[in-house]
């Protein structure tokens, strides 16, 4: 994504003017483990200047498994306390299973924009050419009605399969750690969608987590082996998401060069240790503990 241009940092009368953020206030990305960071990568693609907060509720995981009002609570907790540590411009939830629960109830209560991830129905039912696509998620996202309504609104007349796939989620953190997952995960959540009627004739999976777009190219090697057509595509929401934050932020001013951001866990610092390299390569390099 070609990054937009935006303003560094000025003064007006030496303050910044009223309603303006001041150049450090970070986007506050917020994941319940490292799903976002396939987020992260287009955000800074189109705003390489942002100064970043990247949290994880890893006391939390897997959300997936959670009753609604659990996860409603934690994540409206949770930001909570980062906006008043952090003062964030803006905030994205990049979890789908957080988004499809606790969207409306974290816009109730921050005072601050907030950018949700949803499945992305529609961009799938409009590059189809079968008119079956189908839907990889957490067990909590794919029973959500607002997936339901997302269906109706834009897959009109085309079939919409859906399988949940929860172990997907634990394989993405494990390649992360440095660790090779398991290809039964993978051979199973494709094979899931696949082994329903017309799912012989998919040719978009919508990666309805966040996690999931991270082992896009094990489970490209599933969909070949299960025979799928070669014409065959995934789909996520992460370049939509990255344009809706560049537009809310037009204009806004930022550092005059990129900096390092802060990743911040639920859980013990030393649970991290393992992803530290991986995390170095999206420049989360300052890793502490909430």
């Amino acid at each position: 994504m070609k990054a937009h241009s935006r303003p560094v940092a000025t003064k007006a009368g030496g303050v910044y003017l009223r309603g303006m953020n001041p150049p450090a206030a970070p986007i506050l990305i917020f994941d319940s483990g490292i799903g976002g960071l396939s987020v992260l990568a287009k955000i800074r693609d189109a705003l390489p200047q942002s100064p970043i907060v990247y949290s994880a509720d890893y006391a939390g995981l897997p959300y997936g498994e959670k009753s609604e009002i659990e996860v409603a609570t934690r994540v409206c907790a949770f930001l909570g306390r980062l906006s008043e540590r952090y003062r964030p411009r803006l905030v994205v939830i990049a979890c789908n299973t957080a988004s499809t629960i606790a969207l409306a109830h974290a816009r109730a209560v921050l005072g601050v924009p907030i950018v949700g991830t949803v499945p992305a129905i529609k961009p799938a039912s409009e590059q189809t050419t079968s008119g079956v696509i189908g839907l990889l998620g957490t067990k909590a996202t794919i029973r959500q009605a607002y997936v339901d309504r997302l269906e109706a609104a834009h897959a009109v007349g085309k079939t919409l399969l859906r399988h949940a796939a929860p172990a997907l989620v634990a394989a993405a953190e494990a390649k992360l750690r440095g660790e090779d997952p398991n290809p039964d995960i993978f051979a199973e959540a494709i094979n899931g969608l696949a082994s329903q009627p017309d799912g012989e004739r998919l040719d978009r999976i919508i990666l309805g987590c966040t996690h999931f777009p991270l082992v896009e190219a094990e489970l490209r090697v599933a969909a070949k082996a299960a025979g799928l057509s070669g014409r065959l595509g995934f789909v996520d929401g992460s370049d939509g998401i990255a344009r809706r934050v560049a537009n809310l932020t037009d204009g806004q001013l930022w550092p005059d060069a990129p900096s390092d951001g802060i990743f911040i866990t639920t859980g013990p610092v030393e649970q991290i240790e393992p992803y530290r390299p991986a995390l170095a390569g999206y420049n989360l390099t300052q890793i502490m503990s909430l």
